[in-house]
């Protein structure tokens, strides 16, 4: 990550390389192939009386929540403040759909709500320790990443994911550091509530069709950051053509707006397209 900075004069760098690190720490056996997506194992919850049984995780105890902890330190020890750097827990419904799977977590939402929004604050009364460990070792910002929302649609997002997320970003500003808020894909009709959550950096999707209906919607200091797309247009088009597409979300979001992918770039994105990324946020 150090290195990609260096080489694309990125102006942070992130931990988020493991989205199974909590769901590890709660039972879920990840294999990571090289250069492959991760394989589940084993471990989910299998009904929702073992949803019942869900009890947090401690956040010192884990190899992988440990590793996050210690890359942080890594990052401030080999650049100090040279990069924002960023650390990430997962959302409460995003680890939901990890621990139980999309299609039964779906389900669950409808056959037993009680028991998913018992589910979904162990997972934040867990979350909340890890999110300290990370600012504490360095952290000027913890990412919350929660790509299901996208999914369950408005009136589940406002019943169980908006005060749990609000909830996070509330701790880590009381910790002392920003919070980013990542739901991909469709977010247009979530997007209003994602901005109430108080998140500082709020991602935008390529889907969203422009940052111009919701840029009034921002608070003090808040911004987002997206949304070019990053198949179409960063790996499939031209340098010129992502300096445009960058310069229109700009233009839509009258400056506050982060200049970023929608979400992420695929690794066969020729090296000259990221800088072109790159270069469109000094014009």
């Amino acid at each position: 990550m150090l290195a990609c900075a260096a080489d694309f004069d990125l102006d942070w760098v992130t931990v988020m390389s493991d989205p199974y690190a909590e769901a590890s720490a709660f039972g879920l056996q990840v294999d990571y192939p090289e250069d492959d997506l991760p394989l589940d194992r084993g471990g989910r919850l299998a009904d929702l009386e073992a949803v019942k049984n869900l009890r947090p995780y401690a956040a010192d105890s884990h190899e992988r929540l440990n590793n996050r902890v210690r890359e942080i330190e890594i990052f401030r020890r080999h650049a100090g403040d040279r990069y924002f750097t960023v650390g990430w827990v997962e959302g409460p419904i995003a680890e939901y759909g990890n621990l139980r799977g999309l299609t039964e977590a779906a389900m669950d939402f409808h056959d037993d709500p009680q028991t998913v929004a018992h589910a979904l604050d162990v997972i934040v009364e867990a979350a909340l320790p890890f999110i300290s460990r990370q600012i504490e070792a360095g952290a000027h910002c913890i990412g919350i990443g929660d790509a299901f929302c996208s999914q369950i649609g408005p009136r589940l997002y406002r019943a169980f994911a908006f005060e749990r997320e609000k909830r996070m970003v509330d701790h880590i500003h009381a910790c002392g550091a920003r919070a980013k808020l990542h739901i991909c894909g469709n977010t247009s009709i979530i997007l209003p509530d994602m901005i109430r959550t108080g998140a500082d950096i709020v991602d935008v999707d390529h889907l969203v069709s422009s940052l111009a209906d919701y840029v009034d919607l921002l608070g003090d200091g808040q911004v987002f950051s997206g949304k070019v797309d990053p198949v179409r247009i960063v790996r499939n088009g031209t340098p010129e053509r992502i300096r445009a597409a960058v310069r229109m979300d700009l233009r839509a979001a009258r400056g506050r707006c982060m200049v970023s992918a929608g979400c992420e770039i695929p690794p066969d994105t020729p090296p000259e397209h990221v800088r072109a990324l790159r270069s469109a946020a000094e014009r």
